[in-house]
């Protein structure tokens, strides 16, 4: 992490193998939306999840049939050589569920739990205990994670009832705001009253608008210091929920907020879940957090440029260097900090070239059809004819091994 970004401090909760806060990196997570009962596609979604980069992965553990699941999916991963951390969500039965399936308790790697959804009236500080016990038996740690659709409603409105009385009573958003930071912070506290260590809890308050999840985590980082989970509960689809995830995260991060991120994307029918992933992994790349696979530059084009090669090189490129990353990051540490610039023109395709690791200028409208391309700010060689896009990627491919190879 660059001395740019003062990083709050806190607990550091193990993840299965995974370390979560005090001074690690910033772990990327996701979440399955597969039916969990169904075993094989869970293996085949969290599998897939896990190679583009997931670092810890949630399904959820909503019934018999999908706790009765979980170590079958578990020893399916692990037959793929996948030994990702996987949490269970749990709301409403998880007590139950829990109890009834000391399997599922014992090989799910955290438990995620929801203050508001663990139980009502008398029933609910038994049955939140009950989790923590199961917890404690088998050494797990839990995420509190309280969310705004599912507030506990008894605290909500004695807190409504208490600002009522004020002189100055708070505005309805930030009483929501409040009431969701005590849930979280009261219910991890009775947590540690029942036994469970502080390095064993992770404490997030999701909500789905980004000013309100920024106020909300800096009160947090303000009054805990337990690892936060940062994300929006609902981002939405496409660019919506691309924009509205990045404009909260960024400003968190920044402030050296955060502990583990998950970018909550809705997905077209026909999208791959692994969307959310990378998204996260840019945000935390582009703002120079982490690095996770060599970023390609590339203008937007203007009409100087009206043929859409650089574009194909571009997407080209950047889905070569994505695909090869599961097979790179052991073979060649460090490549994910190379940098590739595809330009289309030669008004800045020259300089963006010079200052990446490997560069192309491809030729504007009207220009030559030539290609140079530079390594390491030099000049090396001219590319010209059908197989520029070809001999390019052998390019990027040589200067892969020839820099960040093991033996080198």
């Amino acid at each position: 992490m660059k001395e740019i970004f003062i990083k709050k401090p806190t607990y550091q909760v193990m993840v299965g193998s995974v370390p979560v806060g005090g001074g690690s990196p910033i772990v990327v997570q996701s979440m399955t939306n597969t039916d969990t009962a169904d075993i094989q596609k869970t293996v085949e979604q969290v599998f897939d999840l896990w190679k583009a980069g997931s670092e810890i992965v949630r399904v959820t553990v909503n019934n018999e049939a999908s706790a009765d699941a979980i170590p079958h999916i578990i020893e399916g991963l692990q037959k793929r050589n996948c030994h990702v951390p996987i949490v269970g969500d749990f709301h409403f039965n998880g007590h139950k569920l829990l109890q009834a399936y000391p399997e599922c308790a014992k090989l799910l790697a955290k438990y995620r739990i929801n203050p508001g959804n663990v139980g009502k009236g008398s029933r609910r500080d038994e049955q939140f205990e009950a989790m923590i016990a199961i917890a404690k038996t088998y050494d797990k740690p839990v995420r509190i994670g309280v969310n705004w659709g599912s507030l506990d409603q008894v605290k909500l409105a004695a807190m409504m009832d208490e600002n009522a009385k004020l002189k100055m009573p708070l505005p309805s958003d930030a009483l929501m705001r409040e009431a969701l930071i005590q849930s979280a912070l009261e219910s991890a506290e009775q947590a540690v009253s029942w036994g469970l260590q502080k390095n064993k809890i992770v404490i997030s308050c999701k909500v789905s608008v980004v000013q309100d999840l920024i106020l909300i985590y800096q009160e947090l980082a303000k009054r805990t210091s337990y690892p936060l989970h940062l994300g929006l509960t609902e981002a939405g689809m496409g660019s919506k929920g691309i924009v509205a995830s990045t404009a909260a995260l960024a400003i968190l991060l920044q402030q050296g907020i955060g502990d583990t991120i998950r970018v909550s994307l809705t997905p077209t029918p026909d999208e791959s879940r692994t969307n959310e992933v990378v998204v996260a992994q840019e945000i935390l790349q582009t703002m120079g957090i982490r690095s996770f696979t060599p970023l390609v530059t590339a203008c937007p084009g203007c009409g100087r440029t009206t043929s859409t090669y650089f574009q194909e090189l571009a997407l080209e490129i950047q889905t070569f260097l994505r695909e090869s990353m599961p097979q790179w990051k052991d073979t060649f540490p460090g490549v994910e900090d190379m940098s590739v610039a595809v330009m289309g023109c030669v008004v800045n395709g020259p300089g963006e070239s010079k200052l990446a690791n490997i560069g192309i200028s491809l030729p504007g409208t009207g220009e030559i059809p030539v290609a140079p391309v530079f390594v390491d700010g030099e000049k090396t060689v001219t590319l010209k004819g059908d197989k520029i896009a070809h001999e390019f990627k052998a390019i990027v491919m040589n200067y892969v091994e020839s820099h960040y190879s093991k033996l080198k």
